[in-house]
């Protein structure tokens, strides 16, 4: 429980070399306390330098786990510079009173580009006759090689990548279906399939494009490659949990699949020291890369700039828009007011409990928000300035507060 700390005592832990944009964003907000570390850290390490931190932001190879998350007395929001949460326990933000941020969109067009161009490559036979005249060889054959063009791509799942690739594959001639478990409008041409199993026994080349949920994990298996057309090609930039890997490589050595680009996997090296193991490795005809889809210039340009933004809103006003594990709410601040932000357990009566205890005060309310998730509830209120000290005192007796801060 808090009052508003002045701005250069705010600290933020910036981790694995997040995008500049983001220090330019939080320096020109007046957020100077800063310390900028361009590798992951080990949990010990994690835990002893998060310690004094309000806000952290992390990539992909940071683990927010339950205990490290209990150790951060002071932190405030956490910020993922990615798309994928997967490496923060939600949960434990949440019940802790902590809303994780992402950047869902600023990747989109990288990831696009890159599965668009895996497809061109696979279709060619590329992967595996650039590997056979690295070893001296001269394959000049036009054997399984094919243009990309008339061909039907299959998108799994049609969200902010899959439609924007949809797109890109049209405008190259080819013919695209997708499959989603909800009803989406189509871009262009794009025909939206009634299920999985369809969409695989049509397509030429398969692209997962889907987030990670129980639902999804393994939703690639030895049935489901069973079900491809002879002779397609698999992608997966997606999440490495969905597919199981050792039914691909089984379907590749069939050459039941006659390529694959796998930019995700089910184990990741956790640092470049470490040797990337997979049954993979064995194929010339699959195209394995670590894990970045989204990692050019612009994407991380933009993933800067979005999650900086994101810690900004929400420490200068509260703005938990977007926040992945936490309830949304913004509203615009009232003159003359300071802001309180109270986190709470959500049970019955909260809301009815302050506004009565405020109302007893003779404490003024110019603006309210209440928002809900889970166990949780979040409120966000603008009273009259002279009146916020004692509207503090009042919420922190709330039995169900997890935490309560001011801003002014």
């Amino acid at each position: 429980m808090t009052l508003s700390l002045h701005k250069d005592k705010i600290r933020f832990l910036l981790l694995e070399g997040v995008h500049d944009n983001a220090l330019k964003v939080l320096n020109d907000a007046g957020y100077t306390n800063i310390e900028y570390i361009k590798s992951a850290l080990d949990e010990a390490e994690l835990i002893e330098k998060i310690k004094d931190a309000h806000f952290i932001g992390i990539r992909s190879r940071t683990q927010l786990t339950r205990k490290v998350l209990e150790s951060a007395e002071k932190l405030i929001a956490i910020g993922c510079f990615c798309i994928g949460t997967n490496q923060v326990d939600l949960e434990a933000a949440l019940e802790l009173g902590i809303p994780v941020f992402n950047a869902p969109y600023s990747n989109t067009r990288s990831v696009a580009e890159l599965v668009l161009a895996e497809t061109i490559m696979l279709m060619r036979g590329v992967p595996e006759k650039n590997a056979v005249v690295h070893r001296g060889g001269w394959n000049k054959s036009a054997k399984d090689s094919y243009e990309v063009r008339g061909k039907v791509m299959g998108i799994v799942g049609y969200g902010s990548i899959g439609s924007q690739l949809s797109v890109l594959a049209e405008s190259l001639g080819m013919k695209v279906i997708y499959h989603d478990a909800v009803t989406k409008l189509p871009l262009g041409n794009a025909v939206q399939v009634g299920s999985l199993e369809e969409l695989l026994a049509k397509a030429d080349v398969v692209t997962l494009h889907v987030p990670d949920l129980p639902s999804t994990r393994n939703m690639m298996t030895a049935k489901e490659f069973a079900q491809m057309k002879d002779g397609a090609f698999f992608i997966n930039a997606a999440r490495g949990g969905c597919v199981d890997i050792d039914a691909l490589a089984a379907a590749l050595e069939s050459k039941k699949i006659l390529g694959a680009a796998i930019d995700v996997f089910p184990k990741e090296p956790k640092s470049a020291d470490e040797e990337f193991e997979s049954p993979l490795r064995a194929f010339d005809n699959v195209i394995l890369t670590p894990h970045v889809g989204g990692s050019t210039q612009e994407a991380q340009a933009n993933i800067g700039l979005e999650v900086g933004e994101k810690f900004v809103r929400y420490s200068d006003q509260g703005d938990t828009t977007s926040a992945v594990n936490f309830p949304n709410v913004s509203i615009p601040f009232t003159d003359g007011t300071h802001r309180l932000l109270h986190i709470h357990r959500n049970v019955p009566g909260v809301l009815s409990q302050i506004n009565a205890s405020f109302a007893d005060a003779g404490i003024n309310i110019a603006a309210q928000s209440l928002m809900t998730k889970g166990d949780v509830g979040y409120l966000v209120m603008d009273v009259d300035d002279n009146d916020s000290a004692k509207a503090m005192e009042r919420l922190r007796v709330v039995p169900e507060t997890i935490r309560v801060r001011v801003l002014f």
